[in-house]
């Protein structure tokens, strides 16, 4: 199967697709999974099977899934199009902008409940796979806060990249597991006083 690292930036139907906080809980599933049926889906998030099945139908009407070519049984698997997606409103007109806002703001939801899940069933995980976290404020200018934001996606990716052709349960090692990263910084805008910082 093709190394799937990029999906190109979408226009506003395709971002509204992802605006339901259900979608990206398939869209992990069939990460971690490589591919997944509607059942299989469905013992996973506890959703009904029809319900993953009409929103792995709107996740692969808008390219964000694909069923798998035909194999035995009565159900086709599913699997991602690609392991990334562009959320970013470059382009786009009001509407594009408001989809990419709508599919952003559940992609957040959708990542700080994961990520507080995994926070509150850390003591079940030998200490090596613990989630960890960090936060720092700094007073940064225009030109530094860009350099810092190259640097550290410059180090992701160097990082993280030499493994992306893991992609498939085949292609892990056996003592691996399915690790999320999630880096983000935000300034606070001109005006604004005691928002936590």
């Amino acid at each position: 199967m093709a190394k799937r690292d990029q999906r190109p930036a979408a226009g506003a139907q395709a971002l509204r697709a992802l605006a339901h906080p259900t979608r990206w809980r398939l869209l992990d599933v069939l990460e971690a999974e490589s591919s997944a049926t509607a059942t299989r889906c469905a013992q996973l998030i506890g959703e009904s099977v029809a319900s993953c099945a009409y929103h792995l139908g709107i996740l692969g009407k808008y390219g964000y899934a694909e069923q798998v070519p035909p194999s035995p049984g009565r159900e086709r698997p599913w699997r991602l199009v690609s392991y990334r997606q562009e959320l970013r409103p470059q382009g786009l007109d009001v509407e594009g902008q408001l989809a990419a806002e709508a599919a952003t703001e559940a992609f957040l939801d959708h990542e700080i409940n994961r990520f507080k899940t995994r926070l509150r069933e850390a003591e079940t995980q030998p200490p090596q796979w613990r989630p960890w976290f960090q936060g720092r404020s700094v007073t940064l200018t225009e030109a530094e806060y860009a350099r810092i934001k190259q640097r550290v996606e410059e180090v992701v990716e160097q990082e993280l990249g030499q493994y992306s052709d893991r992609g498939t349960a085949v292609a892990r090692p056996e003592s691996s597991r399915l690790v999320r990263l999630f880096v983000a910084a935000s300034a606070r805008p001109h005006g604004a006083g005691g928002d936590g910082d």
